[in-house]
């Protein structure tokens, strides 16, 4: 760093050059205090060097600088202004008492030729000529120094007013997105400082103009290539006063939205860790500040030589003339809260027509013109369409209306219970642009953003559906969450193909609404499978390279899920678990599930046979079943068999409901395990679920009463391959699970790659086969990291 400065003393520090000062006095003090660059920085500076300490400089010429300010702050000089000589010694107490410049005592004029003044109740003892006040040093002369310098720079202001609803809307729904996910937040300044950066470099590149002049003094425009985004930061500090620093995010208009966010994060953790250096705020081109945040709702920044722009972005509120209105009646009018954004520019290099139509796209690309909030779902992978702007609408008969619109949200709740699943956010590979549904999206019934604050029905108690999340009325926005929760994220329902109302109304009653948070305890366990499911895998595929194991790679999730499911059957109680599966993840299942020891794994891998064996090819333990005894966290054991099964797959079904049949029969009838003890457990493949006949045999052989064994829990691992066939061409259907709708069973699809969300899942599936006894399907939608297998796809 302090090559780069020494090498290019033109350059400069623009409005963070107060910082030099603070970080020479803090290294003056204590050496150690400081970073090693500033050190370095420090120790090596000459009296002549560009930017050793020096009094507030006067005015400058007009020459190319970086200097950024705010409405409510403005900071250093440039050090591109010409250098005042090297700085006085210091004075003595009684020469502090005189103001600088002032002739030395000795050298006073007469008392008759000075001019008198009125004395001030702040001068300070010692007579009619005593200063007024403190002397301003440091910091805050390098201030005067800027406002003084700012007056050569001819400005203009521009102002827009730009409706914030549609940017409330969406960045509610990325933070909704993010919090799920439990990573960052966008604030409002990332969205508007992105359109400020599309504005720039779609439309009016101009404003990333800035005034210079060449060595004669002829005025010149400086066009540079890419946009130096200076982020303006108010920090205060301990002992009260305020400072501004301008970190730059260098070459912004390269970046799509996340890289953008992540800059501007980058930057904003480096002051608040104190890590910023000197490269971090060179390069500013452009400026936006944001004294909204303390409320200022316009404001004209001070532009400095250097730059061509600043923008200023005031606070996001409703009209001053609504702020005490009733908010229902401000839904109702269609009045929404408005963002003043100011463009301050030179105007010697940017006319005024230019800085209108930079504020005009600014404006525009807040009201979502050119993709500009899907560009930016896409960037953060958010897999939903963004909101669209929208004109309200409201005859004059309102009664009439507001019934038409509640018809339309009856409508629109009943599809989101239909087809919510259709925008689900279920495949972790998302291979495909997420798309708005017709059916979901609320514009097709009519609803716009407008209506998001106003209030509607959402169903009747006692009716044939629930309300939604138990609430009678609510908000069309909070009534969109709450579908949107309980169909549309990680976890897509399908159940409304139920005949039996009873069946779906309990159903409706545990998802809307509901509470998704797991206990710490629930999280460490889940933590605990995850990494004994991976480990297995990565010691199996390093120690013995090249064999056959078929993999859970991809679908690790399988293990906490049936781990779910077997806790809820073990403290139910169940007597036992019959388990059915082909080949993805037996061995797996096996060892962390059912009891199999990693001795016996090992050895099989070896080749040893033993005396239970047929014969002893080294395919035998893909088929191969095991009893064993499992414990639930609460310290309850289950009876747990994994069936053997041959590799035509999914013939296991039905011998799998038969040995439970079996078992339960055989239990005496006055047993405490209630009419159903034995729950058979299949773990299906995708392709296979949808190709095989048999497992539509199975399905339709189990509501017939000499068949039934209450409830069967299916769980399809959907790697979204049949061995190297793609769905779409593997089966006409939307979801290899369709099949389970023949007998009204509900199918739960859940991301893979949210394990908490399968947990869910599998607790709620254990949850309806036990009070209606029937079978249930849970379609956790995942990938497969390596081929069909390990041997023969590498």
């Amino acid at each position: 760093m302090t090559d780069s400065i020494r090498a290019e003393p033109g350059e400069d520090l623009g409005t963070n050059a107060w910082i030099v000062d603070e970080m020479r006095d803090l290294w003056a003090a204590d050496p150690a205090s400081v970073d090693e660059a500033w050190q370095a920085l420090f120790e090596g500076e000459t009296p002549d060097s560009p930017i050793t300490r020096s009094d507030p400089p006067t005015p400058p010429t007009a020459s190319r600088t970086t200097i950024d300010t705010t409405a409510t702050e403005v900071t250093a000089p440039s050090a591109h202004a010409p250098q005042p000589a090297a700085a006085a010694p210091p004075q003595t107490p009684a020469a502090d008492a005189a103001p600088t410049g002032t002739p030395a005592a000795d050298a006073a004029p007469p008392e008759s030729s000075r001019p008198r003044r009125q004395r001030s109740p702040m001068a300070e003892p010692g007579g009619d000529d005593a200063p007024i006040g403190e002397p301003i040093r440091g910091v805050g002369a390098r201030i005067v120094s800027n406002m003084e310098a700012s007056l050569a720079v001819p400005t203009a202001t521009s102002f827009r007013e730009v409706p914030a609803k549609l940017l409330e809307v969406n960045r509610k729904i990325i933070n909704g997105h993010l919090g799920r996910k439990m990573v960052r937040k966008i604030s409002f300044t990332h969205l508007i400082g992105y359109a400020v950066v599309r504005a720039i470099t779609d439309t009016v590149p101009a404003m990333n103009n800035i005034y210079a002049t060449d060595a004669a003094g002829k005025p010149r425009v400086v066009r540079p290539d890419h946009i130096g985004l200076g982020i303006a930061v108010d920090i205060a500090r301990d002992d009260g006063t305020r400072s501004l620093m301008v970190p730059c995010i260098r070459d912004a208009d390269t970046l799509d939205f996340d890289d953008f966010v992540n800059c501007y994060d980058e930057q904003i953790a480096k002051i608040r860790d104190n890590r910023l250096t000197a490269d971090d705020m060179r390069g500013v081109t452009v400026t936006i500040t944001n004294p909204g945040t303390i409320g200022t709702q316009q404001s004209v920044p001070r532009l400095m030589t250097g730059q061509g722009t600043i923008v200023g972005v005031g606070a996001l509120a409703f009209p001053t003339e609504y702020e005490a209105a009733d908010p229902s009646l401000l839904a109702d009018l269609g009045v929404s809260k408005l963002v003043t954004i100011s463009s301050t520019y030179d105007h010697r290099v940017i006319q005024g027509a230019e800085s209108g139509l930079f504020l005009q796209r600014v404006h525009d690309l807040l009201l979502g013109a050119d993709d500009f909030y899907d560009s930016a779902f896409r960037a953060l992978h958010i897999p939903y369409s963004a909101v669209e702007w929208r004109r309200d609408f409201n005859p004059v008969d309102r009664e009439a209306a507001m019934l038409e619109k509640q018809a339309k949200v009856n409508q629109l709740i009943n599809q989101y219970r239909v087809r919510g699943h259709l925008i689900a956010d279920l495949n972790p590979l998302r291979d495909e642009a997420p798309r708005m549904h017709a059916e979901l999206d609320p514009a097709t019934y009519g609803l716009t953003i407008w209506d998001l604050d106003r209030e509607f029905l959402t169903g009747s108690e006692t009716g044939i559906y629930a309300t939604v999340g138990g609430t009678r009325r609510m908000k069309l926005g909070d009534l969109l969450g709450v579908l949107r929760d309980a169909y549309c994220r990680t976890v897509g329902v399908e159940y409304m193909h139920i005949q039996e109302p009873d069946e779906k109304r309990w159903l409706q009653k545990q998802i809307e609404g509901a509470d998704t948070t797991l206990e710490s305890e629930d999280q460490r366990r889940i933590l605990s499978q995850l990494n004994a499911a991976e480990a297995l895998s990565d010691f199996l595929g390093t120690k013995y390279v090249g064999q056959k194991r078929f993999g859970l790679e991809g679908a690790e999730s399988t293990i906490p899920l049936l781990d779910a499911v077997l806790a809820c059957a073990a403290d139910e109680p169940l007597a036992e678990v019959v388990m059915g599966m082909a080949h993805r993840g037996r061995l797996n299942v096996l060892v962390n599930l059912v009891g199999k020891t990693y001795h016996e794994l090992f050895k099989e891998f070896e080749g040893a046979i033993t005396e239970d064996q047929i014969q002893g090819s080294g395919d035998v333990k893909y088929h191969l079943g095991q009893i064993g005894a499992y414990e639930s966290p609460s310290g309850k054991h289950l009876l747990v068999e994994m069936a053997a099964n041959p590799s035509h797959l999914e013939a296991v079904d039905p011998v799998v409901v038969g040995m439970a049949r079996a078992r339960m029969d055989n239990i005496p009838a006055e047993s405490t395990y209630g009419p159903y003890p034995v729950m058979p457990l299949l773990i299906h493949g995708d392709a296979a679920f949808a190709g095989q006949g048999v497992v539509a045999e199975t399905f339709n052989l189990s509501l017939i009463r000499g068949y039934r064994v209450g409830g069967t829990i299916h769980l399809v691992i959907n790697n979204q391959l049949g061995f190297t066939t793609t769905p779409d061409a593997a089966r006409s259907t939307q979801y290899s699970t369709d099949v389970a709708k023949m007998v009204g069973a509900p199918i739960f699809h859940v991301n893979g790659d949210d394990p908490e969300a399968c947990v869910r899942a599998g607790r709620l599936a254990f949850a309806y086969r036990q009070r209606f006894n029937k079978d249930v399907v849970i379609d956790m939608i995942c990938y497969r990291r390596h081929g069909h297998n390990e041997g023969d796809d590498p």
